[in-house]
């Protein structure tokens, strides 16, 4: 709605009202965001509360009013003291900025952006040009809001509108001002093989810092935050979310003010960024997608769920069938010829796995992690008959094959190293680090990419591949490009050569599902979920550490994107032994496989896999679809259990584990949520029936009190 009498712009969703004004200074200023509202409440809010912090035109101190003047997009170095959103650097070095509304726009649809992963289609947007006072720069800040959604997407494009050349030093993508609140932020921290744990602290006077300088989105710091109302919790309060659609190094930030208030605004990370603007160019900042909810942190991750299920993830293979896979690398890491990748395959189908993946080691002279990444050509001599012979295998037991790339890393003992050493990140002069025995390609550098695309696209066109893993499996460090004057800008350019390769590689395999992985879940982000409709998790496959890990991650990504397997016990990474069983259920609540060599079970263990397999195929749909309902914490609690229940609320199916023994845990019941309280619900393995109401009311004993026993349970309405 644009009410141009009193020039007020009000953005609506399924439960949120988002407003902003021109003031009578001229300058775009944030009203309010919240719980649904009338326009008359909007205009109330405009005129009576918003209107006391704007600077008048004639007030010689108006000066003074802009530090407490709620923004849509901060200024920076002339009366407005907060971090700002945006920092354009003029020849002589000049950079102060006031923006002032210039003109606004309605078209229906997202924003088309070239070269960056973004919302698709739907919903209508609103688009609003500012112009600095003090140079020749226009910044067009676009909202997209969608009727049957509480998600704002949102994006800011800096245009030098001038003739001589300027610095963008600082792209943020949103800002946003809350008003005065005792407000807690919660992030997704942790380190790999620990990713995703939520953590939340109060938000105190001066500002707070996420961010990645990785080059990726990393396994440190998801580029996710969300301000908690005072009383919010998983089921109730308020809270407002902010992600990234990004996947390189980022920073978030929440600032509180004098006043109470908060801002918060993140993109592009601004340590040692430069980009040249020449005349009329323009610079497209990632896209961020806010999340209202008045009733907690669940119901936002819902709305995120749904939202990048409905806008974001590819529509190709969004809602496509997860293949169970079993992927090779914990049963025989670099260890493996034909006739044990046989014996893997033919044990897979007898037990049902539907698709086998070829991991790391089927290229090159790949024995190690110290040689052949970039040489993507199959190695025959460990492979007797190459790659044919293992997918022939493979379609004479009726499944499909995948096959494993890493196409941004670069070994130094490789021919492409040696025929293109300049084609490495960094400088020479300086050593560079080598996490995991490797350098990282430039992919700044069109050629190479270029060069990746045609040794990939080779592979996957001489042979019948069905699922790719793409993996990374380093930070990026050194930061330099051997071909370039200006380095600034190094790290957003890579990972816009990221995607022009993941965009041009699923462009030109659409029938082939891409799985993303970054060492497990470095880049487990709403940018590569645009081309990967499936993330690898974590390296850590423990199913006590991933129900952790699950649980965080689903804070704000779908359960059809978490790619969870089943891995052996003791398990490699923690030493720890779990029951099958268990493992089992926190696999089932994602995307399911497994990681193990399936020939080394026993004969009790393979009729286990057999019913775990022909339950996740009655459950599955509920995985891609389903809404997810977070039981018990396992951060908190000793136990963890998660829900995910079908639109219409006919089906349900909840899976979770015991964390530590406990003699009274069987005592215990579990309140499940999100049924529909008058219709009655079978459980299939209770053998029980009861209502909706009574099941969320007065819930489900806990079945085991053993360390780590598990537990499922499939409801269907009777």
């Amino acid at each position: 709605m644009i009410d141009s009498k009193n020039n007020i712009f009000v953005l609506s969703g399924k439960r949120y009202t988002y407003a902003m004004y021109v003031n009578a200074a001229g300058y775009l200023q944030h009203v309010y965001y919240g719980k649904k509202v009338s326009t008359a409440d909007v205009e109330y809010c405009a005129a009576n509360i918003s209107c006391r912090f704007a600077p008048q035109p004639n007030d010689i101190n108006a000066d003074t009013k802009f530090n407490e003047m709620p923004g849509e997009f901060g200024f920076y170095a002339h009366g407005d003291f907060r971090e700002p959103s945006v920092i354009v650097e003029r020849a002589d070095g000049a950079a102060m900025s006031r923006f002032r509304y210039a003109k606004h726009e309605i078209f229906d649809g997202a924003p088309e952006m070239r070269g960056l992963p973004h919302v698709r289609g739907g919903g209508q947007t609103l688009e609003i040009t500012l112009k600095d006072d003090f140079s020749d720069t226009e910044i067009a800040l676009e909202y997209t809001a969608y009727d049957d959604s509480d998600v704002l997407a949102r994006g800011a494009k800096i245009k030098n509108t001038g003739k001589a050349a300027n610095v963008l030093k600082k792209a943020f993508s949103f800002c946003v001002d809350l008003g005065a609140g005792d407000y807690r932020l919660l992030r997704l921290y942790g380190n790999w093989a620990a990713e995703r744990s939520p953590v939340i602290s109060p938000i105190e006077q001066g500002i707070t810092r996420l961010q990645s300088l990785r080059g990726e989105s990393s396994h440190q710091m998801n580029p996710f935050a969300a301000v908690l109302g005072a009383n919010c919790t998983e089921e109730s309060g308020v809270c407002y979310g902010a992600q990234l659609v990004y996947s390189g190094s980022f920073a978030i930030t929440a600032e509180k003010s004098f006043n109470g208030s908060v801002r918060l605004q993140g993109g592009v990370n601004d340590t040692n960024f430069a980009w040249t603007l020449g005349a009329g160019e323009s610079f497209t900042a990632p896209q961020a997608l806010l999340c209202y909810s008045d009733n907690g942190l669940g119901e936002l991750s819902r709305q995120y769920a749904d939202f990048l299920r409905g806008h974001v993830i590819n529509p190709q293979t969004v809602y496509k069938r997860r293949p169970i896979v079993v992927n090779n690398w914990e049963a025989t890491y670099f260890d493996f010829d034909t006739d044990k990748l046989f014996a893997i395959i033919d044990e897979a189908a007898k037990l049902g796995v539907d698709t086998f993946v070829l991991d790391d080691g089927w290229f090159g002279a790949r024995n190690d992690d110290t040689a052949a990444l970039g040489d993507w050509f199959v190695n025959e001599k460990k492979l007797r008959g190459g790659l044919q012979a293992v997918i022939e295998r493979c379609k004479q037991n009726g499944m499909k094959f995948g096959l494993w790339f890493e196409p941004e890393g670069l070994s130094e003992n490789s021919d492409l190293f040696r025929a293109h050493p300049d084609w490495a990140i960094g400088r020479d002069g300086v050593e560079p680090c080598r996490p995991r025995n490797q350098l990282v390609l430039d992919f700044t550098r069109k050629e190479v990419v270029d060069y990746i695309f045609s040794a990939v696209s080779k592979i996957l066109s001489e042979y019948e591949i069905s699922y790719v893993k793409w993996d990374f499996n380093r930070s990026i460090s050194e930061n330099y490009s051997r071909a370039a004057r200006e380095q600034g800008g190094f790290s957003h350019r890579y990972i816009l050569g990221v995607y022009d390769l993941a965009e041009r590689l699923t462009s030109a395999f659409p029938e082939i599902f891409f799985e993303g992985c970054a060492a497990g879940g470095a880049r487990f982000d709403a940018g590569m979920l645009y081309y990967f409709s499936q993330i690898w998790t974590s390296d850590n496959t423990d199913a006590y550490e991933r129900a952790k890990i699950q649980w965080g991650t689903g804070m704000c990504y779908p359960a059809s994107a978490i790619s969870c397997h089943v891995s052996a016990c003791p398990n490699h990474w923690t030493g720890r032994t779990t029951p099958l069983s268990t493992r089992g259920a926190v696999a089932s609540l994602g995307a399911f496989g497994y990681e193990l060599d399936l020939t080394k079970l026993t004969e009790e263990e393979k009729a286990r896999v057999k019913e775990q397999i022909r339950r996740y195929k009655q459950t599955h749909e509920l995985v891609l679809r389903g809404d997810l309902y977070r039981l018990c914490n396992p951060f908190s609690d000793n136990f963890f259990c998660e829900m995910l229940v079908s639109k219409d609320k006919t089906s349900a199916y909840a899976a979770g584990m015991c964390l530590r023994g406990d003699p009274y845990a069987s005592n215990r019941t579990v309140r499940l949520r999100g049924l529909d309280e008058k219709k009655t619900y079978a459980v299939q393995e209770l053998g029980l029936t009861a209502s909706g109401a009574a099941l969320m009311q007065m819930g489900l004993y806990v079945p085991g009190s053993q360390e780590y026993d598990g537990w499922q349970w499939t409801l269907t309405e009777t």
